[in-house]
């Protein structure tokens, strides 16, 4: 049996050129930004209030650093991305790759990889919750 899959309609190829921007525009936002040495706080650079979570807790919240980490990946800094927040060593590649792959289906109006992004999404964001929840937890104890 074969299945045959639409090609990608002219709102979904927008939608995902501006999804692959969105994501293209994180890593400019981080190279433009200098990484806070405390490992989290980068965001403040933004105008952005320090985690509320942090403030109300004292504890790191499952993103605290995130910025940072972000910042410490466009340069190249591995060991400084995983002490500001080992989740981003899933989070950046996973921006990085689903860019890609949002510009490609955009550009050449043909699926890649998948005609079911929808699936991947669903299951990407379960794991990385997970992976994330996990790795918080470890970052407590």
């Amino acid at each position: 049996m074969i299945i045959r899959h639409e090609v990608p309609g002219r709102f979904t190829r927008l939608v995902l050129l501006v999804i692959g921007l969105a994501l293209a525009g994180i890593f400019v936002v981080a190279a433009l930004l200098n990484p806070d040495s405390r490992g989290f706080g980068t965001h403040e650079q933004l105008g952005f209030p320090p985690c509320q979570f942090k403030s109300l807790t004292g504890l790191n919240c499952p993103h605290c650093g995130m910025t940072t980490a972000f910042s410490h990946f466009v340069r190249g800094q591995w060991s400084d991305m995983w002490r500001s927040n080992p989740s981003a060593m899933i989070l950046a590649p996973l921006f990085v790759l689903t860019s890609v792959w949002c510009f490609t289906v955009s550009g050449t109006g043909r699926w890649w990889l998948t005609a079911e992004p929808t699936w991947w999404l669903i299951f990407g964001g379960i794991a990385y919750l997970a992976a994330t929840v996990v790795l918080w937890v470890i970052r407590l104890l």
